[in-house]
């Protein structure tokens, strides 16, 4: 291992958490993250650019997503036409590749073998900026999207999910879909996909992260020899300007199209994922839905009322919603859940929650942070959505911040969010699909 805070050229150190070192390349604030795992001869090269569908306005949602999978297109010195696409040139060696957007953040990224890291830095350095973009691609990829969000469109628990979020939010821009509106991805011009990549794509908005088995030194000189050229951005990124209003009463969305199983989300308005309270509606997520000792398992699940549930506390950069999700039974009513899940609510409201399953969920988030630390490509996405709500070290400190969660501060988390007031109540009500004679 390595000395956390070794002075490399090109870079000033910035800090260490857990095995996580950071360091800001100079010419141009390019943020680099070191984890090194020394379990087998690979390593993750992962981008992620702080930008997602919370930067998109209307008329160009799905922009971020867009330009997700038209960055694969290449550039002038990668693409598919010279027989050197990004796919190919990276899948020669074995690599797993793939890139995902979600509201907060957009990461390319690539397992590979160690000894060809330098090849996939100098193919992300290439198209950080030199995105080709042009007006062929976008309307090849429209069609591909395009089907994309149809598949979703046939989805009862996406549509009855998006209902909500878009139920919620008036004003911020969570209320829209990632994958964007239908009229937007069919608008949406090569030209409007340059300027949104012009304002986003730059060195100074963007963390690499390099997980598995490397040099730092060496991993730190390819980063310089291939980041270091690209310029910081000429301007300031724009952040969103709108907060969403307080909500002033229940908010209720009915999704009717054909599928099964019949669902309920009950959902709530909730805080960032840097609040002070975030550990707290991690936990009380846990206790409420996860696994067969939890209370809605107990009540809606070993009861018969329901045939699977789940709940998050699905932390973002900005507030989000707390929710849970329930499939009925067959022949089961939306309104004796609903009414399940708000006496559950409440008796954790007013009676706060037991020692034991405080304890055994604290136990439960620990097992999983330790899961998602094993190996190069799992550590890499928990790391990556670290990243997206604000703070890389959210990955690092997990174990400490939940581990010091009490009962007090669960039934605390647990009053201030489950208010009426700021209840959205999604209904997937299924109908029959008709047949012809």
């Amino acid at each position: 291992m390595y000395m956390s805070d070794k002075m490399y050229p090109g870079f000033t150190f910035q800090k260490t958490s857990g095995s996580v070192s950071s360091y800001v390349m100079d010419t141009n604030g390019l943020e680099v993250l070191l984890l090194q795992q020394e379990l087998a001869p690979v390593v993750v090269f992962m981008v992620t650019y702080k930008v997602g569908s919370r930067n998109e306005s209307m008329g160009e949602t799905g922009a971020t997503h867009f330009l997700e999978h038209l960055m694969f297109k290449g550039t002038d010195r990668f693409n598919k036409e010279a027989g050197t696409s990004v796919f190919s040139e990276l899948q020669q060696y074995g690599a797993r590749v793939n890139a995902t957007t979600w509201m907060d953040r957009t990461n390319y990224y690539t397992l590979l073998p160690s000894d060809r890291l330098e090849k996939v830095i100098e193919i992300e350095a290439d198209r950080m900026r030199g995105a080709r973009l042009s007006a062929e691609d976008v309307a090849s990829e429209r069609t591909v999207i395009l089907n994309e969000h149809d598949r979703g469109e046939s989805e009862p628990s996406r549509k009855l999910y998006q209902s909500v979020w878009s139920s919620a939010f008036v004003a911020h821009s969570y209320r829209h879909p990632t994958i964007g509106w239908r009229s937007d991805i069919e608008t949406l011009s090569a030209e409007s996909l340059r300027s949104f990549y012009d304002t986003y794509y730059w060195p100074d908005n963007a963390t690499v992260s390099v997980i598995g088995s490397f040099d730092p030194a060496a991993a730190l000189e390819l980063v310089l020899k291939h980041f270091g050229p690209i310029s910081r951005s000429p301007a300031i990124f724009p952040d969103i300007a709108t907060a969403e209003p307080d909500q002033q009463g229940e908010r209720r969305t009915t999704v009717r199209m054909v599928g099964e199983p019949a669902s309920l989300i009950v959902a709530y308005r909730s805080v960032r994922a840097l609040d002070p309270m975030a550990a707290a509606l991690d936990i009380l997520a846990v206790i409420l839905g996860n696994g067969k000792t939890s209370r809605l398992q107990r009540s809606l699940v070993d009861s018969g009322m329901s045939v699977g549930l789940s709940v998050s506390a699905s932390l973002h950069r900005d507030p989000g919603l707390f929710y849970i999700f329930v499939a009925l039974s067959p022949g089961r009513k939306h309104a004796e859940a609903e009414e399940i899940i708000q006496k559950e609510i409440e008796e954790v409201v007013r009676n706060g929650v037991k020692k034991e399953e405080l304890s055994r969920a604290q136990a439960k988030v620990c097992a999983q942070a330790a899961y998602v630390r094993d190996g190069a490509y799992s550590a890499a996405s928990a790391l990556n959505e670290a990243i997206a709500v604000g703070d890389w070290t959210l990955y690092t400190t997990q174990e400490e911040r939940v581990t010091v969660v009490s009962p007090k501060d669960v039934q605390t988390a647990a009053g201030l969010v489950f208010q009426t007031n700021s209840r959205t109540i999604g209904i997937f009500d299924p109908v029959r699909e008709e047949h012809g004679a």
